[in-house]
């Protein structure tokens, strides 16, 4: 009997999850979380991402983000995001769980998405608790202050902190319920995203992992490709790895 192609499932399957990691946003050469060069060299990043850091000297944790921002300005999405971006056009009920902060995906076209780790491109009001976007490049002011006059933090999960509620009560449900889930650039160490695939394979998921090297999902995928992602993904996902052309109306 032949086995049907990755592309068949999902068209087959009602519910599809994409979970990523940092080995997607690799490949528009955007450096890792500990990958940081120049003057950050003097500075542990996980002494900049944190509250206690924060209160300490707002200042000089906004420098690093701004200057993040700004290299990640200069990247673009790869082949990869473009793929998982395509992919949700033809899914009934899709989900991007994303791990990266990056907004790659969204600049790709994704739209359906959990961001469990948060966004650069979102500021949030200490005072107010408000989320906003902000895309400015450099950032006109640092430490960037809120109309209300409160400082303004980055919009994403520092160490110590738990991750968003609704993001990981999202990602959580779509793993229950999914057909098909494609883990494409994690280690599977990070929890909770790292559970999210066993949770998908409990309950009946066909589980297929892209990446460059066996994590601890290896041994539970239905399937495992290894290498580069913008490589893999339109070779697996063939047609779907394109955006579907909409059916003009009678």
């Amino acid at each position: 009997m032949t086995l049907p192609t990755l592309d068949a499932r999902i068209l087959q399957a009602k519910s599809v999850v994409v979970l990523t990691g940092a080995g997607v946003s690799a490949e528009s050469n955007v450096p890792t979380f500990r990958g940081a060069d120049g003057l950050w060299r003097r500075h542990r990043a996980e002494d900049l991402a944190t509250p206690e850091a924060f209160g300490r000297d707002p200042r000089l944790v906004w420098e690093w983000y701004d200057w993040r921002r700004q290299l990640i300005a200069t990247r673009r999405p790869n082949a990869a995001h473009e793929a998982i971006a395509a992919l949700e056009t033809y899914v009934p009920e899709f989900l991007l769980v994303t791990q990266n902060v990056d907004g790659l995906h969204r600049r790709a076209g994704s739209r359906r998405m959990a961001e469990l780790h948060g966004s650069l491109w979102r500021v949030r009001c200490l005072a107010e608790e408000t989320v906003t976007e902000n895309l400015a490049v450099p950032l006109p002011s640092l430490p960037p202050h809120c109309a209300c006059g409160a400082p303004l933090r980055p919009d994403v999960v520092w160490f110590g902190e738990a991750l968003p509620t609704d993001a990981i009560r999202q990602a959580w449900d779509a793993a229950e319920s999914c057909d098909v889930m494609l883990v494409v650039g994690t280690s599977a160490l990070v929890q909770p995203a790292a559970s999210l695939p066993m949770v998908g394979k409990a309950h009946g998921a066909y589980v297929v992992e892209v990446n460059l090297e066996a994590t601890p999902l290896t041994r539970i995928a239905d399937e495992t490709h290894y290498g580069k992602a913008g490589e893999i993904l339109p070779r697996l996902l063939g047609t779907l790895a394109q955006p579907r052309t909409p059916t003009p109306s009678p």
